[in-house]
C-alpha cells in the first residue's frame, strides 16, 4: 500500500459476507474504501501515526444493512411531526393520545399516524371517534400500514367531504347507508384528502429526513430505497446530499399512477431521474399499486375472499395499461417496484413482467415484487426464472390479529398456507431482499430478523403459536436478505453489499453475534458502532472502541 490506511479496524469477528474471503479478523480504509483485509497484526503493519484505530473487542462486524422498502421522508415526517400512534391498542387510548397532542400543538390540524389495521376499523373508527377527542379542529390519522386513514367531522366540513363526493379512481370512503362518509378512507382516496391539506413546508420534510436517516444509522442501516417519491421527495433528498448531511445511500421509486398515459408516465419518472440524480441519490424504479391490502378488502384475489361476505378486489391498474407501462419503463431501464399482496395481484405482476421480458429481451433488471403477501405456489418457480425480487418484511409472518383475526378468515386455510412463504421462495433460489416498510412497522432489522428465523412475535414463550413453521428462514439467510442481496436490489453491488476490497466501508459493529446466540435474543440486539464510507455515522454509549 502506498499510504497509510486513515481508519483500521481490528480485533473483529468481520464477517464480509464475501464468499471469497468470508472471514478476517481486521480491515483497512482509505478514502472511504476497503483496501485491505486480514489478521489483526497483518493490517495494524499497515497503519502509521496518523491512523484512526476502532478496536472491535471481539464484536461482530457486518456490512452495513440496506432496507430496500421504506418510506424514509414520510414516515420520518410522520413521526417526527405528529402524534405517535402505534401501540395504542383501545379507542379510547387513541383518543387520549390525540387529545393530549392537541393541546401541545398550535397547527390547525391535529395529526397522527401508526394507529394498527388489526385492532381498528369500519367496525370501530369513525368520525364521531375522532369528534370525541378533538371536536373543534381538523383531524387527519394515517394508518401504519399505508392503505388507511381516518378525519373526524371538522375535517369533513371543511374538505366538503359529503355525500356528494364520488369515490376516486383507486379509493373509497366508507360510507353510512344514506351514502355519507363515515370518516374512514381507503386507498387512493387519502390522496383526495391531503390534496385539500394545508402544505407542508420542505423545511419539515428535511427535518422529517434527519430523523428517519439518524433511526437508520442508529440501528445499522446505511443504504435504503425509499418506496414511493415524486418530485418533492427528490428535492429535499438532492439538496440533503449537496449540503453533505445525507448519512444513507438513498434510491428511489416514483409513484406511477392509474390514470397516467404511457408517455405522461415514463416522461415524468425519466426527468425525476435526470434532474435529481447525484453520486448519493437517484430514482431507479417505477412503483406501481397493484392492489391494496387484505384488511380492508382491496387485496386481489385468484379465487374470491373465503368469509362470509366473499367478493373480490379487482387490479387498480387497466391491464392492458399495465402491461404497456411495464414494457415502457423496462425498455427504458428503470427497475419495476410493485406493490402486490393479493395471489392475482402477484400473477398478474409476474405476467407483465414476463411481457416485457419477452418485448424487451432479458438484462439484470431484478425487477421487485414488494410484500407478496399471498402467491399461488405454480407462480413461485416464475419467481426464479423471471429473476424477480422478492422484497419481503419477514415482521408480518408471525401469529398475531392482522394475521389470524383478518387475514386468514379472509383467505381461508388452503390460501393461508401460502401466506408469506419466505423459505420456500428463497430455497426456489428466486432473488430476495428482506426490508421493513417503515413505517408500516419497525425500521429495527434485529426483531425483524428473529421473526424470519421463529416465525412468532417478540417476547413470547418458545411454545408460542408458530406461523407457518416450514417458512422459518436461517440466520445467514435473513443476513443476506439485508447485504449482498439488498445491495443487489437497489442497484448497489458493485459498491455496497459486502466488505471487499475496493467497495465503500459501509459497517456495523454489533453488541451480539446474531449467528450464534439464542434465536429468541436476535431482537434485542444493539448496534455499537456505523461507518459510512468510513464515516462514524453512529455509535452507542456503551462502546468505547
Amino acid at each position: 500500500m502506498a499510504t497509510a490506511p486513515d481508519l483500521i479496524l481490528v480485533n473483529g469477528n468481520i464477517r464480509t459476507m464475501d464468499p471469497l474471503i468470508p472471514r478476517v479478523e481486521a480491515l483497512a480504509v482509505k478514502n472511504g474504501r476497503i483496501v485491505a483485509l486480514g489478521r489483526t497484526d497483518e493490517i495494524k503493519a499497515l497503519a502509521n501515526g496518523i491512523t484512526r484505530t476502532v478496536d472491535a473487542g471481539g464484536r461482530l462486524v457486518l456490512p452495513g444493512f440496506q432496507d430496500t422498502h421504506i418510506h424514509l421522508q414520510d414516515s420520518g415526517t410522520g413521526f417526527s411531526s405528529s402524534v405517535n400512534l402505534e401501540g395504542a391498542s383501545t379507542i379510547e387510548e387513541l383518543q387520549r393520545r390525540l387529545r393530549d397532542f392537541s393541546q401541545k400543538t398550535n397547527d390547525l390540524w391535529v395529526k397522527g399516524t401508526g394507529w394498527y389495521t388489526g385492532i381498528f376499523g369500519a367496525q370501530n373508527l369513525n368520525r364521531q371517534v375522532l369528534d370525541a377527542a378533538v371536536p373543534d379542529r381538523p383531524v387527519f390519522i394515517f394508518a401504519a400500514d399505508g392503505h388507511n386513514a381516518a378525519v373526524n367531522t371538522k375535517a369533513c366540513e371543511i374538505m366538503g367531504l359529503d355525500k356528494s363526493v364520488a369515490d376516486p379512481s383507486g379509493g373509497a370512503f366508507v360510507r353510512e347507508a344514506d351514502g355519507t362518509p363515515t370518516g374512514l378512507i381507503y386507498e387512493d382516496a387519502i390522496d383526495w384528502i391531503r390534496a385539500r391539506m394545508p402544505k407542508t413546508n420542505l423545511d419539515t420534510y428535511t427535518k422529517g429526513v434527519q430523523y428517519g436517516q439518524k433511526l437508520c444509522n442508529t440501528h445499522g442501516i446505511t443504504g435504503v430505497l425509499d418506496a414511493m417519491v415524486w418530485e418533492r421527495h427528490m428535492k429535499v433528498y438532492k439538496a440533503l446530499d449537496e449540503a453533505g448531511e445525507l448519512t444513507v445511500r438513498l434510491k428511489a421509486t416514483a409513484k406511477v399512477f392509474p390514470t397516467e398515459t404511457v408517455k405522461d408516465a415514463l416522461g415524468r419518472v425519466e426527468a425525476l431521474r435526470r434532474d435529481f440524480k447525484t453520486d448519493n441519490v437517484s430514482v431507479h424504479s417505477g412503483k406501481f399499486f397493484l392492489d391494496g391490502v387484505v384488511e380492508n378488502r382491496t387485496a386481489a384475489m385468484i379465487e374470491d375472499y373465503s368469509d362470509a361476505t366473499g367478493g373480490n378486489a379487482p387490479i387498480m391498474f387497466d391491464e392492458e395499461l399495465l402491461r404497456d407501462l411495464f414494457i415502457a419503463f423496462d425498455a427504458a431501464r428503470f427497475q419495476l417496484h410493485v406493490h402486490v399482496i393479493g395471489d392475482r395481484a402477484t400473477r398478474v405482476a409476474l405476467d407483465c413482467i414476463e411481457a416485457a421480458r419477452d418485448a424487451n429481451g432479458a438484462w439484470p433488471s431484478l425487477h421487485q415484487l414488494a410484500h407478496v403477501q399471498l402467491i399461488h405456489p405454480n407462480d413461485i418457480p416464475r419467481l426464479r426464472d423471471l429473476k424477480v425480487v422478492t422484497n419481503m418484511q419477514p415482521l408480518w409472518a408471525r401469529c398475531e390479529p392482522s394475521v389470524t383475526e383478518m387475514a386468514l378468515p379472509f383467505v381461508g386455510k388452503e390460501r393461508g398456507r401460502w401466506m408469506y412463504p419466505w423459505r420456500t421462495i428463497v430455497d426456489s433460489g428466486a432473488p430476495y431482499a428482506v426490508s421493513s416498510d417503515w413505517g408500516v412497522s419497525t425500521l429495527n432489522p434485529f426483531p425483524i430478523m428473529q421473526t424470519a428465523v421463529t416465525r412468532q412475535p417478540a417476547h413470547v414463550a418458545k411454545d408460542f403459536p408458530i406461523f407457518e413453521a416450514q417458512e422459518r428462514m436461517t440466520v445467514e439467510q435473513v443476513v443476506r436478505g439485508y447485504t449482498t442481496f439488498a445491495a443487489a436490489a437497489a442497484w448497489r453491488s458493485d459498491e455496497t453489499g459486502s466488505l471487499t476490497p475496493g467497495k465503500f466501508a459501509d459497517f456495523i459493529l454489533l453488541d451480539r453475534d446474531v449467528f450464534s446466540v439464542d434465536p429468541y435474543e436476535i431482537g434485542d440486539t444493539e448496534v455499537d458502532l456505523t461507518m459510512l464510507g468510513g464515516k462514524e455515522v453512529h455509535r452507542s454509549a456503551a462502546f468505547a472502541g
